[in-house]
């Protein structure tokens, strides 16, 4: 059984929230976006998926 990511790439985060990949990345990139940015390296940014979830009213309040 795989287990879930904890992270989501911008164009998760967009699905999810419904808003454009284009939007996502402008505010990910002026560090915008509702939730902390993680920067990997100088091309890859994502964010918490826990993060995504409690901004979206859906974290079922468990700790790992």
């Amino acid at each position: 059984m795989k287990a879930e990511r904890l992270t989501m790439t911008i164009p998760e985060f967009a699905e999810a929230t419904g808003c454009s990949k284009n939007l996502a990345y402008t505010l990910a990139r002026q560090n915008k976006l509702p939730v902390p940015v993680i920067r990997l390296g100088q091309k890859r940014i994502c964010v918490s998926r826990a993060a995504v979830l409690r901004l979206l009213g859906q974290d079922d309040g468990s700790r790992a």
